[in-house]
């Protein structure tokens, strides 16, 4: 199961308000979540009040590997809390010696088996000559 930190919005028509929460990627919008993380009111006139996150609980998710969306990467950033650094991968070089590439063979289609000929004409018919019994 993969995890995604994102938004999900509650509020009546034209007063938006979002939760930020963990849920599962496959999961709709505003469907079943994980937890809880904070709040943001878009509408706020004050900007201390807009946006309130739980640092602890984003920390751990980030930690454990849940993806963000661009949206809440860009919440997480404004209220300071750091962002896990993603290590790049290593790539092992192999010590085998590349082959020599040769084209592919040609397929040749197989010739199919003659059909056995019938000897006296009478193969597959019934016989008329034998009585009911």
């Amino acid at each position: 199961m993969s995890v995604k930190l994102r938004l999900k919005r509650f509020g009546r028509l034209n007063h938006p308000t979002y939760r930020i929460v963990a849920t599962d990627t496959r999961s709709p919008r505003d469907g079943r979540i994980i937890e809880a993380l904070g709040y943001y009111l878009p509408l706020m006139p004050r900007a201390q009040e807009q946006l309130k996150l739980n640092a602890e609980r984003i920390s751990y998710w980030l930690s454990v590997g849940a993806q963000p969306s661009e949206t809440v990467t860009s919440m997480i950033k404004r209220t300071g809390i750091p962002m896990p650094v993603r290590k790049a991968r290593e790539r092992k070089k192999g010590t085998a010696k590349a082959k020599p590439w040769t084209p592919p063979k040609k397929k040749v289609p197989r010739p199919r088996k003659p059909k056995p000929v019938e000897k006296d004409g009478k193969a597959g018919k019934r016989d008329m000559t034998r009585k009911k019994k």
